[in-house]
């Protein structure tokens, strides 16, 4: 007779069910504003995984307006609890934890190997799908977050 109605997925079954840009987040992106680039990455690395959009940019503000963790200096200094406790104030509690360690993570190594600079990660490529590639060997970094940051950052980049 009728039809069978499935149930609605959850909004946090999509994690990008609304996309949210650079322009949203008032980060101004130039090849030659490191600042523009990295709060992107961060940005992208929140959005990057199953959780809604909107908690996702929440978080970002948390972390990068809120409590200033805007540069990878600033982010690796902070310890594993603060960064849990700014995740929780933007109700981002799903994958708080690794999130946590996973940004930590990132910083490290974006300090370590790079100088602290998402533009000597293009540096050290010979084309975007080597950029790409090294985007992808940080930890927490998978397809979808790097196609959320390429998706504003290639303009500027490549």
């Amino acid at each position: 007779m009728g039809l069978k109605q499935t149930p609605p997925q959850a909004a946090s079954d999509h994690p990008m069910s609304k996309t949210v840009s650079a322009h949203d987040l008032h980060i101004s992106l130039d090849p030659l504003s490191e600042e523009g680039l990295f709060k992107w990455l961060l940005a992208s690395f929140l959005m990057g995984k199953r959780i809604q959009a909107g908690i996702a940019a929440e978080a970002y503000r948390v972390i990068a307006e809120r409590h200033q963790r805007d540069t990878p200096r600033k982010l690796e200094n902070c310890t594993h609890r603060q960064l849990v406790g700014m995740l929780g104030e933007a109700h981002y509690v799903r994958y708080d934890e690794t999130t946590a360690t996973r940004l930590l993570a990132l910083a490290a190594r974006l300090n370590d190997e790079y100088a602290g600079k998402v533009g000597n990660i293009v540096k050290a490529s010979a084309d975007r799908g080597e950029f790409e590639q090294r985007l992808k060997a940080f930890e927490g970094i998978g397809p979808k977050t790097v196609e959320i940051f390429m998706r504003e950052a290639a303009k500027v980049l490549f």
